[in-house]
């Protein structure tokens, strides 16, 4: 039974799809003007398990993750560069898209471009205006904030809180100060469309709505993002759909993902401490990104470390080293009545408790090893593996896991240097410093290093 913490309820609750033969969800994508950094692809992540978990409990899944390719941060960088708008949206999208699938994201069955959908964002406009929660002033479109009995319903925003998160400064135009742009002009070097407003381009947050209501209709399940877009975005996304079509909900269930900081601060270009996909992906394997990021939960903050895709890669090792001494792993199927890795699925069902889910992974893995080869055997890696697959973890060969890395860490593997290590804090336990020093010496003769951190010992290849 699958359950989710439903951000507009501020409660975990039963999944109870809208149609159980076909489940929709919406996850707003990236705005595309520079390369994803790792705060970007926690959200993909995330919500990659749950497209993988909800193909495993329902016969249909339709997921949509759009790209904003209309925003003011495009056109200052395309202007700062000099290069065409449409060539870096186009050239980002793609380079996004090849990040997130080395983390192991799935497409989405849908991605659209904001820049395809302005027809419809003009219809969504004017049912807002004809229904009199929209104006138009100064040559712009607003959304009127006190038109809608209950907003903030998603955030808990005071009126203060509402006036002061706008993403739009306070204009002398706004019959509010609350009030948000739906349509906006355009200068003649910027993107813009003709429309009954005049020329000009949508509001950041008419763009989800439109795309939304295209693609899974007027109402559907999921609605997903960063906890960084439950106001305004996700707010203001509520208001345009419920009082454009006030016979419809929109989305039912509201889930959000934490903040991540890198090394305990807020990733930002003054600190110089912005991390992208891109260049992790130039020291690490995409599994290995994508297991730290599953490291915590996903509405908790995660603090994004070295020391963290370390162990991440350590663990990997593990497993695949042991996945590696299975005979026909790769080539037999198995069928069983009680799935030894049920209690893995039960994790994930918990509104994805991956810390829990990888714990419980370790505890297969650790029986695993001490089963003599044969069915049994078998049957536990192919149920390893499959849960494996639900997480988007553990489906290389392992051989080819092995070659990814230089000569010395495969020999570190096969030196059982977790063993090594527990024999290690055992002597150190004991204040043989002389034999803790011997175990150490012995691991940097073949090329790994060993780091002693608060949370345990670690390894890493010279």
């Amino acid at each position: 039974m699958l359950t989710v913490f439903n951000t507009l309820t501020r409660s975990k609750e039963v999944f109870n799809p809208l149609d159980p033969s076909h489940i929709q969800m919406y996850v707003c994508g990236p705005t595309v003007y520079d390369l994803a950094h790792i705060g970007n692809a926690r959200p993909v992540v995330v919500f990659d398990i749950l497209y993988r978990l909800l193909q495993r409990l329902y016969p249909k899944v339709t997921y949509v993750s759009n790209i904003t390719d209309i925003d003011d941060k495009i056109n200052a960088r395309a202007k700062e560069s000099g290069e065409d708008i449409r060539s870096l949206t186009i050239r980002t999208a793609n380079q996004y898209n090849l990040d997130m699938a080395a983390l192991g994201a799935l497409t989405p069955d849908h991605q659209p471009r904001a820049t395809d959908h302005i027809t419809e964002m003009i219809q969504l406009i004017e049912l807002l205006l004809e229904r009199g929660c929209a104006y138009v002033a100064d040559s712009h479109v607003l959304f009127h904030v006190p038109s809608m009995e209950g907003y903030g319903q998603l955030s808990g925003n005071s009126r203060e809180d509402q006036i002061a998160g706008a993403r739009v400064e306070i204009s002398p135009y706004k019959r509010d100060p609350a009030d948000f742009v739906l349509w906006k002009p355009s200068l003649d070097d910027e993107p813009g469309w003709d429309s009954p407003w005049g020329y000009g381009r949508p509001g950041w947050h008419v763009e989800c709505s439109a795309m939304s209501n295209k693609y899974l209709g007027l109402d559907f399940d999921i609605h997903g993002g960063g906890q960084d877009l439950v106001f305004p975005h996700h707010e203001n996304e509520i208001a345009q759909s419920t009082c454009a079509y006030p016979d419809h909900g929109f989305a039912r269930y509201w889930l959000h993902n934490g903040h991540l900081t890198a090394d305990s601060e807020k990733m930002s270009k003054s600190l110089g401490n912005v991390i992208s996909v891109q260049g992790l992906l130039d020291d690490y394997p995409g599994e290995v990104i994508r297991l730290a990021l599953l490291s915590s939960h996903y509405r908790q903050p995660l603090d994004f470390t070295k020391t963290g895709l370390d162990r991440a890669q350590q663990t990997l090792n593990k497993i695949y080293g042991v996945l590696r001494s299975v005979p026909n792993i790769l080539t037999e199927n198995w069928t069983s009545v009680q799935n030894p890795a049920q209690a893995v699925f039960e994790a994930l069902e918990d509104d994805l408790n991956t810390p829990l889910a990888i714990t419980r992974l370790h505890e297969l893995v650790g029986a695993l090893t001490k089963l003599p080869a044969g069915t049994e055997q078998r049957e536990l890696a192919f149920a390893i593996r499959d849960v494996g697959s639900v997480m988007g973890l553990l489906q290389q060969p392992p051989e080819e896991w092995f070659n990814l890395f230089s000569f010395s860490e495969i020999e570190a593997v096969n030196l059982n240097v977790d063993g090594m290590i527990a024999d290690r804090k055992v002597a150190r336990d004991a204040k043989n410093f002389g034999e803790a020093d011997r175990i150490r010496n012995e691991l940097e003769g073949q090329g790994v290093m060993l780091e002693d951190t608060a949370d345990g010992t670690i390894w890493r290849r010279r």
